[in-house]
């Protein structure tokens, strides 16, 4: 078995708890801020561990592919690297009225997980 991205083992074991027959985890990424936890990419969909859904009730968010509408890099060509787009570790993912500012710890994580979503949705 290839060995999967992960930033902390207890919250792949989530994700694979939550997973399909014939579904594949391809990355677990641990995110900062309020609210979300982190979020997991499958074969299938994305999967948000969020603190704050639901009165503040943790839960399990399922994305399918096919719902998500747009994911975008946040351009931070503003900051000290003036480095613009995927310098910044926050990326938005939008599913119908749903948004989702996912900040993650550190610029070439959002990078990675960006595209292996974008991968999916085209």
């Amino acid at each position: 078995m290839p060995e999967i991205y992960h930033d902390r083992k207890d919250q792949l074991e989530k994700i694979r708890a939550a997973l399909l027959p014939g579904e594949e985890v391809e990355a677990v990424f641990d995110l900062k801020g309020g609210g979300t936890g982190f979020l997991g990419v499958t074969s299938l969909r994305v999967i948000v561990f969020d603190k704050a859904f639901l009165r503040k009730m943790k839960a399990i968010v399922s994305i399918p592919y096919a719902r998500i509408t747009s994911i975008a890099a946040e351009d931070d060509a503003g900051a000290l690297t003036g480095r613009g787009f995927f310098s910044s570790s926050t990326v938005v993912l939008a599913a119908g009225r749903e948004e989702y500012e996912l900040e993650f710890r550190g610029a070439d994580k959002a990078h990675y997980a960006h595209n292996l979503i974008l991968r999916h949705m085209l």
